[in-house]
């Protein structure tokens, strides 16, 4: 069994491996978030069964799905486990790889653009810099069903950080009330994305202060939270200034004097 991941929605973000695992497959099990065009890579012939995995709308119980794969395996097929984003990363990879490793079936893992690097490709935008921010935080704001999303806000409300969190749209406010009650000034910049490398991709700019009390403006679409100092955007003529000076014989290319 080969664990694929999607990565942010556009195929052309693939991996060759994962292009290749998707050519040769002879059953996908795939998530509902994967993008279209890529199922499109899978081989003609392939068996394409739909698992749902969306926030919310789960058609099958991660323990049918972990059966599901184990069945076609054993049956002999080359199976294809889609996932989008990467599969190690809020994927729930690690139950499915458990479950296979207990049965003997062996497991290969083909990584993917995680969506918070693809949402900051897209947009142009660093997640880190120098100076201002030195670590990226990866938290989701979808849990178990029933689950309460009440993570270490202390811990997350890092000034020198930037934080990316998954499926965030519902926990809009929660998340701009916990930074800011945590100690995040109001006005850290905000930048939510839906449907992130994708046609359909928006993108929403708002401030901590303004999510806590509005939420974002997001469609029903999957939606990644960036925030931090990172995003604020540089204002015209604040590049770093250089003495060509200091660069030597190696100054002479930009002499055009």
């Amino acid at each position: 069994m080969t664990l694929v991941g999607a990565g942010p929605g556009d195929p052309d973000l693939l991996t060759v491996a994962a292009v290749k695992a998707l050519a040769a497959a002879e059953v996908v099990l795939y998530d509902a978030l994967v993008g279209d065009g890529i199922l499109d890579l899978a081989h003609p012939k392939a068996e394409r069964i739909c698992v749902g995995k969306r926030s919310g709308r789960h058609s099958l119980p991660q323990g049918e799905i972990n059966a599901l794969i184990a069945f076609h395996a054993r049956r002999g097929k080359r199976v294809v486990r889609l996932k989008g984003g990467d599969p190690m990363v809020f994927g729930r990879a690690g139950e499915e790889i458990e479950h296979l490793d207990s049965l003997g079936i062996p497991v290969r893992v083909v990584p993917g653009i995680t969506a918070a690097l693809g949402c900051a490709a897209s947009t142009g935008l660093s997640l880190t810099k120098r100076g201002v921010s030195r670590a990226v935080t990866f938290v989701t704001a979808h849990g178990r069903d029933g689950e309460r999303f009440e993570p270490d806000w202390a811990r997350l409300a890092d000034p020198q950080g930037t934080l990316a969190i998954y499926m965030g749209r519902e926990q809009a406010r929660a998340v701009g009330q916990g930074l800011t009650g945590a100690g995040l000034p109001a006005d850290t910049p905000v930048l939510a994305v839906e449907n992130g490398c994708r046609p359909d991709e928006r993108r929403y700019w708002t401030t901590l202060g303004e999510m806590a009390e509005q939420g974002v403006a997001a469609g029903k679409g999957p939606t990644l939270l960036l925030v931090g100092e990172a995003l604020r955007p540089r204002q015209i003529g604040t590049a770093d200034a250089v003495d060509l000076r200091a660069l030597g014989d190696f100054a002479q290319g930009f002499d055009h004097d």
